[in-house]
């Protein structure tokens, strides 16, 4: 994390950090930088870390997350960066930042580098349940979300299964296939139906691919594992150790747990993109059935 954070300020001169944690652990990126990056960097002290195996309620305890989500939440950060456990980063920002309206369970977006062009694949962890109802309020998020972060004027959603007829895959798939058919997505978007595994590496077929949240994790990290084999990631950018959280009334990113340096600096830089870009309150909008702000960028100030 320090060295992510350090790269992260490096690369961009308007980048004001918050780092919540123990102090001692960001001795070193404070001796790292030059004095006029010295400014840019604000300690907020927090004891305990929930770790990957606790219990999601220990988002509700004094840890670094809920700290982060309460500097948030306080007005003294515009978004949250985190590589800890997904199930209590995301338990805390939907407790502390709230919920928007209709989403019952946040999801996360991750894009991946496809053939065509990038591939939103959701949800990448942030819910395990395949329900029907799930789907289908992910699939209008994942649109709305590749509308407004990678200026798709016409996103094509489709359902990850085991095959492209109607019919395919279990209870969950099948009865999703017609709910996202009947859901009336935000712009013009459009769903494609059905598409497999090898669609969300090429996206010839849909811009966004939903699917529950335990096969979509196991999937990028089979992405991740493919790209190693083949000696690293694709010129223009590899499978990302960071995702977007949708559903939440702030900007969250939620990095990888085993990432590295540059995934973490990589996240920072997607989180800023994001809050720079109003992303979070343009995606709300957008399922809002406001199509007044769909292409225009919104100058914010950074930090």
């Amino acid at each position: 994390m320090v060295d992510g954070a350090l790269r992260a300020v490096r690369a961009d001169p308007d980048l004001h950090l918050l780092l919540v944690g123990p102090t001692r652990a960001a001795g070193a990126l404070i001796d790292a930088l030059e004095p006029a990056e010295r400014v840019r960097i604000t300690l907020r002290p927090a004891r305990t870390a929930a770790d990957m195996a606790d219990d999601l309620t220990s988002a509700r305890a004094d840890t670094t997350v809920r700290a982060a989500v309460a500097a948030i939440r306080a007005g003294q950060a515009d978004a949250m960066v985190s590589a800890g456990s997904t199930g209590a980063t995301v338990t805390a920002a939907a407790l502390g930042l709230g919920r928007w309206p209709g989403v019952r369970r946040p999801a996360l977006a991750a894009t991946l580098p496809g053939v065509s062009g990038p591939v939103v694949l959701l949800d990448v962890g942030g819910s395990l349940e395949p329900s029907a109802a799930t789907l289908s309020r992910h699939a209008v998020l994942g649109a709305a979300y590749a509308a407004i972060a990678h200026g798709l004027s016409t996103p094509r959603v489709g359902l990850l299964s085991v095959g492209t007829e109607p019919g395919k895959g279990d209870r969950a798939r099948r009865l999703a296939d017609p709910a996202i058919r009947a859901t009336e997505l935000p712009g013009d978007a459009r769903y494609v139906g059905l598409v497999e595994g090898y669609d969300v590496c090429l996206g010839t077929r849909a811009d966004v691919v939903v699917t529950d949240g335990f096969t979509g994790n196991v999937l990028l990290k089979a992405v991740e594992g493919a790209y190693t084999m083949a000696g690293g990631p694709a010129p223009d950018g590899g499978a990302p150790r960071a995702a977007a959280l949708l559903g939440v009334a702030g900007t969250v990113v939620v990095c990888h747990g085993a990432a590295r340096p540059g995934d973490i600096a990589s996240g920072i830089a997607l989180a800023a993109h994001l809050w720079r870009r109003a992303a979070t309150d343009r995606v709300a909008a957008l399922l809002a059935g406001d199509r007044t702000d769909r292409t225009t960028d919104t100058e914010v100030r950074t930090s």
